[in-house]
C-alpha cells in the first residue's frame, strides 16, 4: 500500500521543467536524509493513495500535465501499479518519481518519465546548486542543469 499525505498535496511549478505539477507526498520514505526538510514522511502516516483518489486529484486540479510521487513509499509493487493506473488512464500526463535512492530499479526507469535520484546531502545542496549530488532525468537524459537558472546557484 502507498500511503499519502492529502494536505501536503499541491500544484507546483518548479519541480518538474516546463510541466504543471501534481505533487503528492508519500509517506514511509526509505530514505534517512539529514537536513531532510520532511522528516516526519518516514512515518507510516496519512491515507491510502488509490487509482480513485488519483484520478479525483487530476479532475479537482484542471490543467496539471504532470503527477509526480514525492518518495516512492515501502510497497515498490503498489507504487508500479499506481502508476500503470495513471499511464492506462491519464496517458497524457507525464509521469514522475523523486527517489532519494542512488539506483532505481529497471521498472521505474521505464515507466516514468522523469525521475530524481540521490539522497539529499547538506554540503552539496538541492537541484537548484551545481554542486548537488542528486539529478533529474527525463527518459533517462540528465537535466539537472535546467534548474541552474542564469548560472547563479540558489542558497534554498
Amino acid at each position: 500500500m502507498i500511503k499519502y499525505v492529502p494536505r501536503m498535496t499541491s500544484v507546483v511549478l518548479e519541480e518538474i521543467p516546463d510541466k504543471l505539477t501534481l505533487a503528492v507526498d508519500i509517506s514511509n520514505c526509505q530514505g534517512t536524509c539529514i537536513g531532510c526538510h520532511s522528516p516526519f514522511l518516514r512515518e507510516d502516516i496519512g491515507d491510502e493513495l488509490t487509482p480513485a483518489i488519483i484520478d479525483s486529484l487530476i479532475a479537482d486540479n484542471f490543467g496539471v500535465n504532470c503527477f509526480l510521487f514525492l518518495g516512492e513509499g515501502r510497497d515498490h509493487a503498489a507504487l508500479m501499479r499506481l502508476a500503470a493506473h495513471l499511464k492506462a488512464s491519464h496517458p497524457d500526463m507525464a509521469l514522475a518519481l523523486y527517489s532519494g535512492r542512488e539506483e532505481v530499479e529497471d521498472d521505474i526507469w521505464d515507466t516514468f518519465d522523469y525521475v530524481k535520484v540521490g539522497p539529499y546531502i547538506p554540503k552539496y545542496g538541492p537541484l537548484n546548486r551545481r554542486s548537488t549530488n542528486q539529478r533529474l532525468y527525463l527518459h533517462r537524459q540528465d537535466i539537472t542543469y535546467r534548474f541552474w537558472h542564469r548560472g547563479i546557484d540558489s542558497n534554498r
